[in-house]
């Protein structure tokens, strides 16, 4: 609360600040403005969203020096484009806040819908005495670490190669550790190599996968071009790195297991096309939320 609501300079009121942030960040382009500004504000303040959607409300809350001067600078990063989630720390993913920042991909909205495809497939298949998952180029650990988390009791495997998202991977591993029926292994290994957790070839009940799928000639936003290029970029289709996925993919999976991979929304055909009927069955591309191509999936013959 304000220490004396007849000495507070409204200015640094909560309401003014979520304002001003709220008109910086929007003359600057940046969409949302005003849950950025709100999720800077309560970044600065130590607390969640909806906890000081509650104080603005209530209007007499302010915020001190060190913390004006903290947001102030948070705004301004902002502005210039850098990630929300790398001036906050975290990236919300499902049930999950995860640790990411510069070298580490940041996990979508659009990648939950693939996550939650996989584990309906594995509840599906509850009955089975034992369940193990592959996430291929698996990032910060988004899809393999929700897979865990709600589905206790898997073996999830999370492959990826660049260095600097197994630091990150690592540590959102780490966190969850101590959880009950928490099983996620950390593989550092090339997704797409033959030799690549070659003993679980023929015995995966399910293999997921985000893997980079832009071609050069696609833009991306200002955020986006501060992600790994590795973790966006594939050839001049944009494809080589899904197919490659996906020939790994049908090693690892025992016969009828299911396969999903993350696309972008004019590759749901070619996709498709390459999941070749000797070896799937079940070929299926799924929409996400705003009606456009972003996964396929298939299960293995």
């Amino acid at each position: 609360m304000c220490a004396n609501r007849e000495d507070v300079d409204e200015a640094n009121t909560l309401q003014a600040l979520l304002r001003a942030a709220t008109i910086q960040l929007g003359s600057a382009g940046v969409p949302p403005a005003r849950v950025d500004a709100q999720l800077l504000v309560a970044h600065v303040m130590g607390i969640s969203r909806s906890e000081l959607q509650r104080l603005a409300v209530l209007g007499d809350t302010c915020l001190n020096a060190t913390q004006q001067a903290q947001l102030a600078e948070l705004v301004w990063q902002r502005s210039q484009r850098v990630p929300l989630q790398h001036l906050t720390g975290v990236a919300p993913f499902r049930r999950l806040q995860l640790r990411v920042g510069p070298g580490v991909f940041v996990p979508r909205p659009e990648t939950e819908l693939l996550a939650g495809w996989g584990i309906e497939r594995l509840e599906s298949a509850a009955s089975r005495l034992a369940t193990h998952v592959v996430d291929l180029c698996a990032g910060s650990g988004a899809i393999a670490l929700a897979l865990a988390t709600e589905f206790p009791g898997a073996q999830v495997s999370a492959v990826e190669r660049e260095p600097e998202a197994l630091v990150w991977l690592r540590r959102n591993v780490a966190d969850r550790r101590p959880s009950a029926g928490f099983r996620v292994e950390v593989v550092a290994a090339d997704a797409t190599a033959a030799d690549t957790l070659a003993e679980l070839n023929g015995t995966v009940d399910l293999v997921l996968s985000n893997p980079p799928y832009l071609s050069p000639d696609e833009e991306v936003t200002k955020e986006g071009l501060l992600d790994p290029p590795s973790a966006l970029w594939a050839d001049d289709t944009g494809l080589s790195v899904i197919e490659a996925v996906a020939a790994r993919a049908a090693v690892l999976l025992r016969s009828d297991g299911w396969f999903g991979v993350e696309h972008g929304e004019n590759q749901g055909d070619r996709v498709r096309a390459l999941l070749h009927s000797d070896t799937w069955r079940h070929v299926e591309t799924h929409l996400d939320l705003a009606g456009r191509d972003r996964f396929t999936t298939a299960q293995r013959l």
